[in-house]
């Protein structure tokens, strides 16, 4: 599919706030999308709207109606946009706490045997995994990643699943190297040895790169930071099969035992999950000519992967006659510059300028990046690689050819 065409792209960013400019800085560049992408202009009205309502749900007057009516509409927009025909959508404190919860009543549901995850994983999961494991009476084993790739491949796991795997964590995107994860060809590994595993994915890193489908994957958890996916901070998404919604968790006694959610919940931000598919929707009209809701999802899902693989393309192997990153000798991609896991981000050093020298630099000429340091978030990444630090450019569909090359000018400065 070639990339978005240029009048759609006019639309898309009229869409956004702040798509070219911050209040503080001003003019300035989005390529740290990884940190939080860019708003949707109609999830700030819609925010804003909520904020105002004094009602709560389960009153019966007008007001708490419909704030239940948007509430489940939101559920029913989201089993649509990440093709869910069973389970249970609910919110939480963030994506780390719900990934957290789902992880604890896991293992403590499971008993003895193995808690399965890979280095490659965010520390959300890894710490989950490593603690309630441990209380769980558990073995938590971690599969070395491919350093090469940045990714990890079914047959990694594959390699180490038995019949006492009772509980798999799968990172879907890291947020360092930007690789993608076979999610399908890993649970297919499980499933073949453990079927009963219960499989909890971490997909707060790839849910704005489009292509969701909880039917395909055969998950018992999946979860997001809408933040990350053109909605707002504050709180975190979660879906749960109907297996891991019996399993024993907090509720309140006599209350609904499927409940998962804990006290009363914003519906403001349930109604910007609506702003949220709306858009996919939006965008799926204006690249096929389906009526079907998920067909729209679908090819909006395939549009944003051909725009951001041209981003990437450029970034990486030139744009006009700049050159890429691959050709500036003393830049180091990580993963490679050709890497068919890669979902719109580009990690990189350069040899002998600090990589906190080289954000500053980007910075100052209002190109915002990230520096991602061998700490608890990214060393598992970069201490094998022998990398103190690296320099995340993140890109989201909305970014445009122009700003690629506006990023490779000031590289070629840089990395002089």
């Amino acid at each position: 599919m070639p990339p978005i065409p240029q009048q759609v792209m006019t639309q898309i960013r009229e869409r956004f706030a702040q798509i070219d400019h911050c209040p503080i800085q001003g003019k300035r560049i989005f390529f740290e999308n990884a940190g939080g992408a860019l708003t949707l202009n109609s999830v700030t009205d819609t925010s804003q709207y909520y904020a105002a309502i004094p009602d709560n749900q389960g009153r019966d007057n007008p007001g708490s109606h419909e704030l239940v009516r948007v509430i489940n509409k939101a559920k029913d927009d989201m089993r649509i946009l990440m093709n869910a025909t069973g389970g249970q959508f609910f919110v939480g404190e963030s994506g780390t706490e719900l990934l957290f919860r789902l992880i604890m009543n896991a293992c403590l549901a499971t008993g003895p045997g193995v808690v399965l995850g890979s280095t490659l994983e965010h520390p959300a999961t890894r710490s989950a995994c490593d603690r309630w494991a441990k209380i769980a009476g558990q073995k938590h084993v971690l599969i070395e990643h491919d350093n090469n790739s940045g990714t990890i491949e079914a047959t990694a796991y594959a390699a180490h699943i038995t019949a006492d795997t009772k509980v798999a964590t799968i990172l879907h995107t890291s947020p360092v190297t930007g690789m993608g994860v076979d999610i399908e060809a890993v649970v297919k590994e499980i499933r073949a040895v453990s079927p009963e595993c219960l499989i909890i994915v971490d997909g707060i890193q790839h849910a704005a790169h489009g292509r969701i489908d909880l039917t395909a994957y055969d998950v018992d958890g999946y979860v997001i930071s809408p933040y990350k996916m053109f909605s707002r901070h504050g709180y975190g998404l979660a879906w749960i099969s109907e297996r891991l919604t019996k399993v024993p968790h907090n509720n309140l006694n006599n209350g609904p035992e499927d409940n998962w959610e804990m006290g009363t919940r914003d519906t403001g931000a349930y109604a910007t999950l609506s702003n949220v598919s709306a858009y996919i929707e939006w965008l799926g009209e204006q690249v096929s000519d389906t009526s079907d809701r998920r067909e729209k999802i679908v090819a909006a899902g395939a549009a944003i992967h051909a725009q951001e693989k041209a981003l990437t393309d450029a970034m990486i192997h030139g744009s006009g006659n700049l050159p890429g990153l691959s050709k500036m000798d003393k830049v180091t991609i990580i993963g490679g510059a050709d890497n068919p896991a890669r979902e719109g981000l580009v990690s990189l050093v350069v040899q002998g300028v600090p990589s906190v020298d080289v954000v500053k630099q980007l910075n100052e000429q209002g190109i915002r990046t990230h520096l991602r340091k061998a700490d608890h978030y990214s060393g598992n990444i970069l201490d094998p690689l022998n990398m103190d630090s690296c320099i995340r450019v993140s890109m989201c569909h909305y970014n445009s050819i122009e700003e690629v090359t506006q990023f490779l000018a000031a590289m070629q400065t840089i990395a002089a």
